[in-house]
């Protein structure tokens, strides 16, 4: 079968890997001009997660280029450390950076799979036979299935489902992350502070402390702005932290320069269907549980090894059910884990943010000091992953294409 894919990030990639191993033929489409850097530290934690990955041949490479980091510290504006925060919160058992972890399988899957950059879907037109796709820039091609991984604004689930609106919950906060120097000489770790009125700036080392991400979280009514237009991005970026001390304005300005700018809402995604007819959505575009949950990587990589090994045994149109079926409750708690995080994660006044900081303090000297690290842990190894039989990997070399 010819499959297209939307989406070059991760749960795209982590499914060509896979799909190609069962001899499948893919066309993986992505809007920017190649592979994309930039993005936070994403972690993968349990028995389920390591397990995919393990299957998927990248385990090794990852384990290479984890983050390795230590604690992360929350301050105040003089920079003064304030308290700890707990390690096994806010790491799994292997972290790495986004671009790094996208990097990775961009090079796993680039010699079997034909990458088309610098395009995106402009329409579809399915019969009983396949699907006719319409792109932006390239002629129309036909495939047999067609997946949407292309994130919590995708483009194959607006043309296949409906409007973004129609499925999307805002959680009440943006979220935005860039590259800058390591400008504190940050030793694999972390310092964040919390202002009033829900925000909070923090910064931490990466990459053997050569570079380090600046991350800021705020609260806002939902806000109107082109997704598309990154100096309003930054223009809305720099008003909401116009008058933070510590290190914010010296980050606020090294934004002006940052190329890999990640801006969005935190946002849930919640659809009845994940398939209508040979179109089938995979990680944000078809649930996305927010960063919040702390699961979104974890759970496109599994749902990209349970989509690819469906349709390796079980064959369309069967298969979509039963991805469905085994990764349904597994969604659902991730999402579920993400309620109510917003509120203590970035407090909105100086008595949320003293409580917290307060909560931390006593955390370790508390009996359930584990009971948080051993809730995420169930969450994410709340599923029951198939044995799906091994198959040789294909030695086709498709060349990567701009369109």
């Amino acid at each position: 079968m010819d499959i297209l894919i939307s989406g070059a990030s991760v749960a795209g990639p982590a499914l060509a890997l896979m799909l190609t191993r069962y001899g499948f033929r893919v066309t993986i489409v992505e809007r920017a001009p190649g592979p994309r850097d930039g993005g936070y530290a994403v972690d993968f934690r349990g028995r389920a997660h390591l397990r995919v990955l393990r299957e998927m041949g990248v385990l090794a490479a990852i384990e290479r280029e984890q983050t390795n980091m230590g604690a992360m510290w929350s301050v105040n504006e003089s920079g003064k450390k304030l308290v700890k925060m707990p390690d096994d919160i806010f790491a799994g058992d292997v972290e790495i950076l986004r671009g790094d972890l996208a990097r990775i399988l961009y090079e796993a899957t680039r010699g079997e799979s034909e990458y088309v950059f610098g395009d995106s879907i402009a329409s579809l037109d399915e019969d009983a036979h396949g699907v006719a796709v319409t792109f932006e820039r390239g002629p129309t091609r036909r495939f047999d299935l067609v997946v949407g991984a292309d994130g919590l604004h995708s483009t194959v689930r607006r043309l296949a489902f409906g409007p973004e609106e129609r499925y999307a919950s805002y959680l009440g906060l943006y979220n935005a992350v860039f590259t800058t120097p390591n400008h504190l000489n940050l030793d694999h770790t972390g310092l964040s502070l919390n202002l009033p009125g829900g925000r909070m700036a923090a910064t931490y080392s990466a990459r053997g402390n050569r570079e380090a991400k600046a991350v800021f979280w705020f609260g806002s009514e939902p806000l109107a702005y082109d997704r598309h237009d990154v100096g309003q991005q930054r223009r809305i970026l720099a008003d909401a932290f116009s008058d933070a001390g510590w290190i914010v304005p010296r980050l606020l300005a090294d934004l002006r320069e940052a190329d890999d700018l990640y801006f969005d809402s935190i946002s849930q995604i919640r659809l009845d269907r994940w398939s209508r007819g040979r179109v089938v959505l995979l990680g944000d575009a078809a649930w996305c549980a927010s960063p919040l949950s702390g699961m979104g990587t974890g759970l496109a990589a599994v749902g990209a090894y349970v989509l690819a090994g469906e349709l390796a045994t079980a064959g369309f149109p069967e298969a979509f059910a039963r991805y469905e079926q085994i990764m349904r409750p597994y969604v659902a708690g991730a999402q579920k884990s993400a309620e109510g995080v917003a509120g203590f994660m970035v407090p909105k006044t100086r008595l949320m943010t003293r409580l917290m900081n307060l909560s931390y303090r006593l955390l370790p000297y508390l009996p359930w000091k584990g009971a948080m690290a051993r809730s995420i842990r169930k969450t994410a190894e709340a599923v029951s992953l198939p044995d799906y039989p091994a198959a040789p990997v294909p030695r086709r070399r498709p060349s990567d294409r701009a369109s």
